[in-house]
């Protein structure tokens, strides 16, 4: 159960391993008999329905300890990337998305991510380095000032965005959605009680700097907002 990544590459590599094979050998015999079937798509399609068979009987036993659900996520995210980006497999087909996105399983990623999202923003905001600019020696870099809490944040969305971002349906994005938006409300609450503690130095070193991630949230978002 805690190595996911054994089966997940196994098919990768065969799925690799036999294209060549298929593409030679098998697609001009489809292709001589009108046949509109591609070889290793189907293939493809195969071995993964194997995996949607072997993660349905695995997620269950794993669902309530956090870090092997989390690893079998991690894991499944990077298989799919490279399934699509490498090996070309179609977005119509079965897809371990379809596993990810059943109720029981899905509320439970959404619980982890916010969890671990949650534990981020702690550590980032009580880091010595949160008010301070990572580029504060680069001029030209550094227009917007921006803290470096600010910035990590930011990046915190974006990889969520991107860990969602091939799921199956809108209705699940949007729950994803919502996630962030309340991340947003809790770094937005957590700025402000910061900045409660500025205020008597407003023009001090972090009440500018909380300003300026403000400042930095609100550009970001406005480019996001085309964003669909």
């Amino acid at each position: 159960l805690n190595k996911p990544e054994w089966y997940l590459t196994q098919v990768l590599m065969w799925i690799g391993n036999h294209a060549k094979f298929l593409d030679d050998r098998i697609q001009p015999i489809l292709d001589k008999a009108g046949s509109s079937v591609n070889a290793g798509l189907e293939f493809s399609r195969a071995l993964v329905m194997l995996i949607l068979e072997k993660l349905a009987a695995d997620i269950p036993c794993l669902l309530y300890d956090d870090t092997l659900f989390c690893h079998l996520v991690d894991e499944v995210l990077l298989f799919e990337r490279e399934l699509y980006s490498v090996h070309g497999y179609l977005s119509s087909f079965p897809s371990c998305m379809h596993i990810l996105s059943e109720e029981s399983c899905f509320q439970r990623w959404l619980t982890v991510e916010k969890k671990f999202a949650l534990q981020k923003m702690d550590s980032m905001l009580s880091s010595e380095a949160a008010w301070v600019s990572q580029y504060k020696d680069i001029t030209d870099i550094d227009e917007m000032k921006v803290p470096d809490c600010a910035e990590t944040f930011m990046t915190l969305l974006l990889v969520i965005t991107d860990r969602y971002k091939n799921l199956p349906t809108a209705s699940r994005k949007l729950q994803f959605l919502g996630l962030q938006k309340e991340l947003v409300d809790d770094f937005r609450i957590r700025l402000t009680q910061v900045m409660k503690e500025e205020t008597r130095a407003s023009l001090g070193f972090r009440y500018c700097a909380i300003l300026n991630a403000v400042n930095y949230i609100a550009a970001v978002l406005a480019d996001w907002a085309d964003n669909v």
